[in-house]
């Protein structure tokens, strides 16, 4: 969490980008130059008991909607002008979302927008290309979220994506799904078994091999990075500090393979992991090392920025936003007048 001085708030039109995703809510704002001056997450866990009538629950839908009421307070607090909050998989697939978009806009003023794979790709790209080495040409980014799996080839100069393929599977669907709570190696097999065909495609139809020397493998989303901590003996998970650090796959495998050996209540219980990821991790582990196992490379970068990172660069470019007006209603608790 970062703050600014307040005679900053006071004289800049600030930005802010809100990313909803199947098992936290994370909101960036920055100043105009770009430069952050507050970053949350609140675990929301939005795809809990998704699956399979594909509902949010009462309680999720409550979990979501009070975040985004904080989020809207503090966006208040730090005269945020420009905005977008975009939603991803567990809206693109709960059947009643119109009735939790509808639900979110009576109680924090906030526009949610639903986005296609396509878009989601587009805006991690844009994020998480900021961590590219230099010498790369061409990227594979790959966000592993908690109820789809994106994998994207795209030229690293231009960021234009040259292919994209959406996995319907994330770290809490599939644990759902394939009851893959704990380790259990058949229902593991069956997780894999489900994946694999999807990148084995990707690889074919995105033409891979022929960009491969020159191609960098880019991980957003929280598994890498946790999984970047427990690499480094860091002691806590630390996002910032993961941020575009590289981690060779053999020292990836030896701790997934400690995940894989630990209880729920170890998995609980890590500073790497915690109570709200412990029903996932394991799920979240299969998918990300699988895909790894079939794309084949070396090494990946764990990135930090992404989508929220794309969006307030586009923000700062007169990009796609939602302008606060005067004449806009917010509700009246939220503390601080305009």
């Amino acid at each position: 969490m970062y703050g600014g001085k307040r005679e900053e708030i006071m004289t800049t039109q600030n930005l802010a980008a809100i990313d909803l995703g199947t098992n936290s809510c994370r909101i960036l704002i920055a100043d105009e130059s770009g430069q952050t001056l507050y970053r949350d997450s609140i675990a929301t866990k939005l795809g809990e008991g998704l699956y399979p009538e594909m509902r949010f629950t009462a309680d999720a839908i409550s979990r979501g909607v009070q975040a985004l009421e904080t989020y809207a307070k503090i966006m208040k607090n730090y005269r945020v002008s420009k905005y977008r909050a975009i939603a991803t998989a567990s809206c693109r697939a709960a059947q009643n979302r119109d009735e939790f978009l509808a639900h979110v806009y009576q109680k924090s003023g906030l526009k949610l927008e639903v986005i296609d794979a396509f878009e989601e790709a587009r805006l991690n790209l844009k994020g998480a290309l900021l961590n590219a080495p230099s010498q790369a040409k061409y990227a594979v980014l790959y966000d592993l979220g908690g109820g789809s799996t994106e994998l994207t080839l795209a030229d690293v100069p231009t960021a234009r994506i040259l292919h994209t393929v959406s996995i319907p599977w994330g770290g809490r669907n599939a644990a759902e799904a394939f009851q893959l709570q704990e380790f259990e190696p058949e229902k593991q097999k069956k997780l894999i078994d489900e994946i694999s065909p999807y990148v084995d495609a990707f690889i074919s139809d995105s033409g891979l091999e022929k960009y491969r020397p020159e191609t960098a493998l880019l991980a957003t989303s929280s598994t890498p990075l946790r999984l970047v901590s427990m690499v480094n003996d860091w002691g806590d998970y630390k996002r910032d500090k993961g941020d575009g650090v590289c981690v060779e796959i053999q020292a990836a495998d030896k701790v997934i393979q400690k995940v894989y050996a630990m209880s729920a209540e170890e998995r609980a219980q890590s500073p790497y992991i915690g109570e709200n990821r412990a029903p996932i991790f394991v799920s979240a582990c299969t998918i990300f090392k699988t895909i790894y196992d079939c794309l084949g490379f070396e090494s990946f970068i764990a990135s930090f920025k992404s989508a929220q990172n794309g969006i307030i660069e586009e923000l700062r470019t007169n990009g796609k936003a939602y302008e606060i007006s005067k004449n806009d209603t917010w509700p009246k608790d939220f503390g601080c007048s305009r």
